[in-house]
């Protein structure tokens, strides 16, 4: 079996990779952080946000409710509040089945 390289994975990210992420201002993370209990990124000696993969879901889930969704940020923190999980388990399974639908579609295309 050939030696496969394991993919180095970041421990943190900075708020400007993390804003790259989600095409949005470092603005906006920094308003979402104050707003939202979920997103807790440690601080390094200088001040500077260090977000976790973990961080990053909860940007995410925030992201996907308050920009995909529509809902208002008071929504969002009531939904977060009532199951932050069923929540994060909703998104995920739709991301799952876009993901079939464009590997479907390339299938499609390729007959």
């Amino acid at each position: 079996m050939p030696y496969k390289e394991k993919e180095i994975e970041k421990k943190y990210y900075s708020i400007g990779e993390v804003a790259n992420m989600f095409d949005v201002a470092t603005s906006l993370i920094r308003f979402w952080e104050s707003e939202f209990d979920l997103i807790k990124p440690k601080k390094n000696r200088k001040g500077n946000r260090q977000f976790t993969i973990d961080d990053i879901q909860h940007v995410k889930l925030i992201f996907h409710l308050v920009k995909k969704k529509g809902y208002t940020l008071q929504g969002a923190k009531s939904m977060l509040k009532n199951g932050s999980q069923s929540a994060m388990d909703r998104m995920e399974m739709v991301e799952s089945l876009k993901n079939i639908r464009v590997f479907l579609s390339e299938i499609k295309n390729r007959l």
